[in-house]
């Protein structure tokens, strides 16, 4: 089995090879710019594969441990792919007095997952997050960057319901797909 082929009927993905020579060229120059690389290179894939890893270690002269560190220690980093609709519920203050902890665990139990995990089909990802920034919406959540304000804490099912029908598509997946 090779690094990009389908395991447990889920494709691997990786940034090309052009991509990632055109990016650690971007960056290779620019003093502290390791994480702003990373950065871009999940932007194109919505997580950062081990592969696509190691060659923008090796393009950019920074060995895999140091990527493994910037990886490892900022929790926006992903090395896995997140879902095809990342559900981010605010934990912020105000959503949090409106009742966003009500909100959360009752994504959980409708998808049967934990905060920070994947569905096993890969359709979704839940993820708490400290502030949207709409807290005049609150309680909130946001499903690949579109915004879902005043949700019902008491019905996670109807949120879940209306992001099948909206069917909000990640920018990075947007790219790839025009591609």
């Amino acid at each position: 089995m090779t690094d990009d082929t389908a395991v447990d009927d889920v494709e691997i993905e990786e940034a090309p090879e052009d991509e990632i020579i055109v990016l650690a060229q971007k960056w290779k120059k620019k003093r502290g710019s390791l994480i702003m690389a990373l950065h871009e290179l999940q932007g194109r894939l919505g997580y950062v594969p081990r592969e696509s890893a190691m060659k923008l270690g090796r393009e950019m002269g920074v060995p895999l441990a140091n990527i493994y560190e910037v990886l490892t220690f900022y929790n926006y980093f992903k090395l896995e792919s997140p879902g095809k609709y990342i559900i981010s519920v605010c934990t912020g203050t105000a959503c949090h007095i409106k009742g966003s902890p009500k909100l959360l665990h009752g994504i959980e139990d409708e998808l049967g997952i934990k905060e920070g995990e994947s569905t096993p089909d890969g359709e979704y990802h839940l993820q708490g997050v400290r502030c949207l920034g709409c807290c005049g919406l609150a309680p909130l959540a946001s499903v690949n960057g579109k915004v879902y304000g005043k949700q019902d804490v008491t019905n996670a099912h109807g949120l879940l319901e209306q992001v099948k029908q909206d069917q909000p598509m990640h920018v990075a997946a947007e790219a790839t797909d025009a591609e």
